[in-house]
């Protein structure tokens, strides 16, 4: 997951509205939004390569999301998978901030990250490169592949459409969200951050949409909270050859943790 926008106690039907991009390499192998048969209250995606996940919920209503924080010289060959942050809070039942003092005391384990985690009542982050766990307060938040809400391109970008959007009217809809995540302006190149890997890449990964032979956008997802606790869970794949183009797959769950089910509604 290379893009987080989220919108947090926020608006005035919704608790919790959050937009994210996964970047990941095509080869990588991985299964659409489900849920997990080995895990049932769990609603995500899948990385097939570790058996983690990038964004979920559960039944109950638990969220989390991961981003990696880019710094390729201190990028450690045997790390766990990051992946297995998100998983093993939503197989879990601590309270975000407990998992997150958990996490935290053994984070050094990790290569770089940045970690969401959330219940129907509260959302905390922490990232290994930060000391601190931090309280998400109410407003309009950004992630990417540094900390949270740090003045990138995309995600000063993200932030500012998300608000516009959310302002200029009380419905919300999931496509308008879709839209404003295929976002492929690339900044110019004084805005781009300086991470180590060199003008060429920076560029590729700048947009909050990305598009390249080997790498790029492969998810989008559009998570709904309103003020009931009900959650919709969109996800749109897109396929490495035309990524945008009509081919481009989204799956809907309905999720009501006061009546522990997942609806698919369609696909």
């Amino acid at each position: 997951m290379c893009l987080i926008l989220l919108a947090y106690k926020y608006h005035p039907k919704y608790k919790l509205i959050l937009l994210a991009n996964r970047d990941e390499f095509y080869q990588r192998p991985s299964l659409s939004l489900d849920y997990w048969p080995d895990a049932p209250a769990i609603l995500a995606g899948r990385d097939l390569q570790n058996n983690g996940t990038w964004l979920g919920i559960t039944l109950t209503g638990r969220l989390a999301a991961v981003t990696n924080f880019r710094d390729p010289v201190n990028l450690r060959s045997g790390a766990p998978s990051r992946g297995l942050l998100v998983k093993n809070y939503l197989n879990g039942n601590q309270p975000p901030r407990d998992y997150l003092e958990t996490i935290s005391s053994k984070s050094e384990r990790y290569n770089g990250f940045n970690l969401l985690v959330g219940d129907q009542n509260q959302m905390y982050y922490f990232s290994n490169y930060s000391p601190n766990i931090v309280k998400v307060n109410a407003g309009i938040h950004g992630l990417s592949n540094h900390l949270l809400n740090s003045a990138w391109p995309k995600v000063t970008t993200g932030k500012r459409r998300l608000k516009k959007l959310l302002d200029q009217s009380s419905k919300v809809m999931p496509e308008d969200l879709f839209t404003l995540l295929t976002d492929c302006t690339t900044p110019d190149d004084s805005q781009l951050p300086n991470t180590g890997i060199g003008l060429a890449w920076e560029r590729i990964l700048a947009p909050l949409f990305i598009i390249s032979p080997k790498y790029g956008t492969r998810c989008s997802s559009v998570i709904l909270v309103n003020k009931s606790g009900q959650i919709q869970f969109n996800e749109r794949t897109y396929s490495s050859d035309n990524p945008l183009s009509d081919g481009a797959f989204t799956r809907t769950f309905l999720v009501d943790p006061n009546l522990s089910q997942f609806r698919p509604q369609s696909s």
